[in-house]
């Protein structure tokens, strides 16, 4: 964490704010869904403005489904890593349960690398399941996947040989993993978690920290979990460790528009996903609840910056990523959303954080 100082002299602690993209499909002004190969371009795109605004992180997440068209994160990282100057580059998250953990450590290296150090990985298991029939893996299995590989992956980060054995991989001996980082503890890691407590104490028993998705409610309710995880911090005698929180949202310039801007493509994508599930139809009703009391950051610059603030301070939070993406909305609403998020929304939460 970096800090910044008060005229008096006290360190303050400086929240790391950035953006968060699935590289959802968009929608062409005629209607039409955007090819998958323009969204690529896309993101690279709004990455590269949202490097030059001061945002400080991008995270791309992983999905093998054809609403989303990111399906090799690192790869698009590292055409961003070419096109950009300071912003980080992660993912939100890394399918670990359905990868295998030295491959994950070796591309992330390398992005690390390349980007001068840029490079980050956010860990999960998922929260869609279309990776473990692709790449031959049993859902049954899910819950022990990752906690394995997670435990692979946590000792690959000293980066020194590793001897290790389980049961979904063939074991190592004394083995090197290459390239090597830069970093004293390897590459930088998150891990996300969903809010349970058993999540909740495995990230501090690896050592890597936690990225709370809370997508649905008043985040307060997630101060139980933000209250266990410094806990067992203490209990388990670790060194402080940074909480971050990822929540969807959009900006705009008034309040009305953000709302009327998002609504049509948050529906369409929350019933697509709601189908699968078997959940109810999205009301207006409900997306405006979120909105105004729950975990939706949408609105104008002032609103959306002091909602941020205001989670911030709730959970005692480093980080916050907005999920600035969501469904099918276009190109252009993105680059405007991540404009003001860049120019007006991160000014505004500092000013208000006092940093």
């Amino acid at each position: 964490m970096t800090t910044s100082q008060h005229s008096e002299g006290t360190a303050v602690r400086k929240v790391v704010l950035g953006l968060d993209t699935f590289g959802d499909i968009t929608q062409q002004p005629d209607g039409s869904r955007t090819h998958p190969a323009q969204v690529l371009r896309d993101v690279v795109e709004q990455a590269k403005l949202a490097d030059s605004l001061g945002v400080d992180a991008i995270t791309l997440g992983e999905h093998h489904r054809d609403d989303f068209a990111i399906s090799s994160p690192e790869i698009v990282l590292g055409a961003i890593a070419g096109a950009t100057e300071r912003i980080l580059l992660g993912t939100g998250v890394t399918v670990l349960s359905s990868d295998d953990p030295v491959r994950v450590y070796e591309r992330f290296a390398t992005l690390d690398g390349v980007s001068g150090g840029r490079a980050e990985v956010i860990l999960g298991r998922g929260s869609f399941t279309e990776s473990f029939p692709l790449f031959g893996y049993d859902l049954n299995d899910y819950d022990t996947l990752f906690a394995e590989k997670l435990d692979l992956f946590a000792k690959l980060r000293s980066e020194r040989p590793v001897t290790w054995a389980g049961k979904h991989r063939t074991p190592l001996v004394n083995q090197e993993v290459h390239p090597k980082t830069e970093h004293p503890g390897g590459v930088p890691a998150w891990i996300g978690v969903g809010g349970s407590p058993q999540s909740v104490v495995r990230t501090v028993q690896v050592g890597i920290p936690m990225m709370l998705a809370i997508i649905g409610g008043d985040p307060a309710r997630f101060l139980p979990f933000a209250d266990l995880y410094r806990s067992a911090q203490q209990e388990l005698e670790r060194n402080p460790m940074p909480l971050g929180v990822h929540s969807p949202g959009h900006v705009a310039a008034t309040d009305e528009l953000a709302r009327e801007e998002l609504w049509e493509h948050f529906a369409a994508n929350r019933n697509r996903i709601g189908r699968e599930r078997g959940w109810p139809e999205a009301s207006r009703a409900e997306f405006d609840a979120e909105v105004e009391s729950g975990s939706l950051y949408v609105g104008s610059p002032e609103t959306v910056a002091r909602k941020i603030a205001n989670t911030v301070r709730t959970l005692d939070a480093d980080r916050f990523d907005l999920k600035y993406a969501n469904g099918t909305m276009p190109h252009q609403q993105l680059m405007t959303s991540i404009e003001l998020y860049g120019r007006d929304v991160i000014p505004r939460v500092r000013e208000l954080l006092g940093e």
